[in-house]
């Protein structure tokens, strides 16, 4: 085929798009000699042209290429040294994904002409693969600025119900697991973003009462050829490819207007969709990992490298690569990722996986570095939610309390506290009360609100909280890693058998036990987070480190809900009725004058009681305008009698009982000043509805 004209196109768009007139294409890569614009068919499978980008601006490569085919595709070859010590890996044998493709076509397969290195050679990565990989790789599709009615770009979207923080409550979900088995939903769209969309996921949810679906990643990405070849995958998602795509397997047709679609159809029922993002580190992995895009267009750019030698590759991450966040190129493809997902396809926030690395500096982590800046003052992601997972791998890598406004972050200390206080660990109370209170003592001085706190008590990573009362140690071997990958430290309790137990005094204990951690979850200040099917005691059969199964063991299977699970359900949608009901448990501001500690004899908690090492019960009072509530922990195994304050004017009424759950209490209405039975391990919520309190 006769080669196409190409002309100097526009440097300050970064990808690709096409008009009426042709496509334009642009390219970073500031250490590069020449960049090969590759374009293929619709399909991606057959080449069309390649034509080298004819100008370069700032280290932007860029071309405009006339009347450019229709629903044509492309990749990039980028020419340059190959000179790993020097930190430049360009090999034009590879067929490059572009960083800022906002569409994919084409199945990424894994094939050993992904490295950019002879695997075979004794030098290692020191020589160049001159092996094409185009054949396995998917294909970047430009942006069409003329879009038919129904793509995901320029079109309408549903309104965000920008749910305020106080209100919150988060649910932890993946889009593949929460539907695959999911029995109502036709076999053609489970495991996908229309399956999630349909009426019957959403009213589900609806009825549990979250505000705000969190999806662990969605980002394209690939599993690691390691696992492959153990016939597994990376299921989680957190080995991202491309930035600015919605992950096609997830997808029937189009993944990108199903995507946006489903974040309609959530609107529409006032539910808010935050994403679980990777900008730490990427699919290539370390020095002997593939070359797929970033790798491959601008080493020394997109990555940190050992200055001493740019051969390696820094690991922050524990994930083989970190990202070059100092570097303005990475912090403008993260800015212009973020600013998609919120302007073309409706996300309400992010949750930033190992955020720590975000703040690096060379001194360490910094609260001002320049990307929390510009997210702060980013017109585009203004309201936003914004959470931390506030640690990384590296040096200093743990950050808890130091991001800064209008951040949140994921409290492990709210989830460490919670498993061994109700697990009858010694000298607890005092972790416990920070933790309540919203954890002021991490927040507070920064100027942070309660909301800054991200309470839970189990996520994906680690024990399901089922899992969490019936194991005493983690069981990862169908992970091929001998057991040795996953959490030690879990402050689990198995009740004296490990696994599923037949006794049932021992499977009682462990369906009240996840009623109280669920109970006091839902009862702290600070915003509520639960993971998809721990509403119902799911369990992964003791793996805590699930990350690459695809398989019955992460998928949620809704058939086989028992029937204390159902009940438990039942509960968890009280309890986040309650949250709504109650202004007191949507903190705005850290309370300090009309919150009390209690003794079990009614009175304050001195010095004295906080620090007895073998204390176990704690009242907790929080007074509002109107209404009072009295929630009380008792994790020792031993009934206790607690007198009830006497200066409300009015009766206590019992809410909830994690003994009973949902049938009826009798006798719940009680006098001020009496003294009620605090049942060992369990909880218990009063409300005094009398706004009058009189002098004790």
């Amino acid at each position: 085929m006769a080669s196409k004209e190409i002309e100097a196109g526009d440097p300050d768009f970064q990808g690709a798009r096409r008009d009426r007139k042709g496509g334009w294409f642009s390219l970073y890569s500031a250490h590069a000699e020449a960049v090969e614009l590759c374009l293929f068919d619709p399909s991606g499978r057959h080449p069309i042209e390649s034509l080298f980008l004819p100008e370069q601006t700032h280290g932007v490569w860029h071309g405009f290429v006339p009347r450019l085919p229709a629903g044509a595709s492309y990749g990039y070859r980028v020419h340059g040294p190959y000179a790993p010590h020097a930190g430049h890996r360009f090999n034009p044998a590879k067929l490059l994904l572009d960083p800022f493709a906002r569409g994919m076509v084409g199945e990424f397969r894994w094939d050993e002409s992904h490295f950019g290195y002879e695997r075979d050679h004794p030098e290692l990565d020191l020589v160049p693969d001159r092996r094409d990989n185009a054949p396995f790789m998917p294909k970047g599709t430009p942006i069409n600025l003329a879009a038919p009615h129904g793509a995901p770009h320029g079109t309408p979207i549903a309104p965000s119900p920008r749910i305020p923080w106080p209100q919150t409550v988060i649910y932890e979900c993946h889009v593949k697991g929460f539907t695959r088995l999911h029995p109502v939903l036709p076999e053609s769209l489970r495991g996908s973003y229309a399956g999630l969309a349909r009426p019957e996921i959403i009213g589900y949810l609806k009825s549990l009462g979250v505000t705000t679906v969190e999806l662990m990643p969605v980002h394209a990405f690939i599993g690691e050829y390691g696992i492959a070849q153990k016939g597994l995958t990376n299921y989680w998602g957190y080995n991202s490819l491309n930035f600015f795509c919605p992950h096609p397997a997830y997808g029937r047709r189009n993944a990108a207007a199903e995507f946006r679609a489903m974040v309609d159809a959530f609107h529409e029922a006032g539910l808010e969709v935050i994403l679980d993002v990777v900008f730490n580190h990427t699919c290539e992995g370390d020095q002997l990992g593939p070359t797929l895009s970033y790798r491959g267009i601008d080493n020394r750019s997109y990555y940190q490298l050992l200055p001493g030698d740019r051969r390696f590759y820094i690991n922050d991450s524990g994930c083989g690569n970190s990202i070059n966040i100092a570097h303005p190129q990475v912090l403008r493809l993260i800015l212009d990722s973020l600013r998609h997902w919120v302007r073309e396809m409706g996300v309400d926030g992010f949750r930033f996986d190992l955020a720590a690395m975000l703040g690096r500096r060379e001194w360490g982590f910094d609260p001002g570095a320049p990307l929390f800046q510009a997210l702060t003052e980013d017109p585009a992601l203004a309201g936003v939610k914004l959470i931390a997972e506030p640690w990384d791998l590296g040096p200093g890598g743990y950050q808890l309390g130091a991001f800064p406004p209008p951040w949140a972050e994921w409290n492990d200390r709210y989830r460490d506290t919670m498993r061994r206080f109700w697990r009858g660990d010694p000298e607890q109370l005092p972790e416990l009360g920070r933790r309540l209170h919203g954890s002021s003592d991490l927040f507070e001085a920064g100027g942070r609100k309660p909301w800054a706190s991200i309470n839970h008590i189990a996520c994906h990573d680690g024990f399901t909280l089922r899992d969490l009362v019936s194991y005493g140690q983690r069981h990862n071997e169908a992970n091929g890693e001998e057991n040795r990958d996953g959490h030690k430290g879990n402050f689990s309790d198995n009740f004296g058998f490990e696994g599923p137990s037949a006794d049932p005094a021992v499977d009682s204990s462990r369906w009240r036990r996840q009623a109280n951690l669920l109970a006091t979850l839902a009862l702290s200040q600070g915003v509520p987070m639960i993971t998809a099917g721990d509403e119902f005691g799911r369990s992964q059969r003791g793996n805590n480190n699930a990350w690459c199964q695809d398989n019955e063991l992460n998928w949620i299977d809704w058939d086989s809900i028992v029937p204390a699970g159902r009940e438990l359900r039942e509960f968890v949608a009280r309890l986040f009725a309650l949250r709504r009901r109650f202004p007191a448990l949507q903190a705005r501001e850290y309370r300090h004058g009309d919150i009390e500690w209690l003794a079990e004899d009614g009175s304050p908690m001195g010095a004295a009681r906080w620090h007895e090492p073998d204390r176990r019960l704690l009242g907790y009072l929080l007074r509002e305008a109107g209404a009072s509530l009295l929630a009380i922990f008792n994790a020792s195994d031993e009934d206790a009698e607690f007198r009830l304050p006497g200066a409300p004017a009015g009766n206590w009424e019992l809410l909830l009982d994690t003994t009973a759950l949902n049938k009826p209490t009798e006798n719940g209405i009680f006098a001020p000043g009496r003294t009620i039975t605090a049942a060992g391990q369990s909880a218990r919520l009063l409300l005094n509805p009398s706004a009058k309190w009189e002098e004790s």
